[in-house]
């Protein structure tokens, strides 16, 4: 009876351990945006924003990874871009191109704060439009927006699929590395690219 008792006490801390070890997938996961931080990307994990495809394919479902690369040395504009048909494409509600003058459209939080003051809106940037995303084939079919900002540039993309052996079976820890630093080669060639049309 003693000896029951005994294994079964083992029993319950293990199966209380096991239950503590995180998952193979949030292991990835956690390996991924570790590296991330490491090359300045800044990762979070946010809401999809409510002008993103998300989840189901509908606007604003969902989480979604952000990195982030801030760029001190640079000013760029503020601008969206969705992906269609992997291409960049400006965010159609952030802009307003019914006129032949294209001017972006304030949300009214912005206006009304603005309206004591005169301000001079540039028209926004479109230098992106139309460009392939070109980025690794492992982050590429993963890729959901891209937003530009004072001195920041920030891509929105399902980090997690990346990781997931279901949506990305070509998934290698070793390639990690790689894959990033071709990403953040990119925001930063994408974000000079704006930055001399500006």
């Amino acid at each position: 009876m003693g000896i029951l008792i005994g294994v079964i006490i083992v029993l319950f801390v293990l199966g209380s351990m096991m239950a503590l070890k995180p998952n193979g997938i949030d292991q990835r996961l956690d390996k991924l945006r570790m590296t991330a931080r490491r090359l300045q990307l800044n990762p979070k994990l946010v809401s999809c924003p409510d002008w993103i495809k998300g989840k189901d394919n509908e606007y604003g479902r969902g989480m979604l990874g952000q990195y982030c690369l801030v760029l001190d040395d640079m000013q760029l504009p503020h601008t969206r871009y969705q992906v269609i048909d992997g291409q960049w494409r400006p965010d159609s509600r952030f802009v307003d191109t019914s006129t032949k003058d294209t001017k972006l459209t304030i949300p009214s939080a912005i206006r009304s704060s603005q309206n004591n003051t005169k301000t001079d809106i540039k028209k926004p940037n479109f230098s992106l439009d139309k460009m392939p995303i070109d980025l690794p084939v492992s982050i590429e079919p993963f890729v959901k927006g891209l937003l530009t900002k004072a001195n920041s540039i920030v891509i929105y993309w399902e980090d997690i699929a990346y990781v997931r052996p279901s949506t990305n079976p070509a998934y290698q820890q070793k390639l990690i590395e790689a894959d990033l630093l071709a990403l953040k080669e990119n925001l930063e060639k994408w974000a000079l690219q704006m930055q001399k049309k500006s």
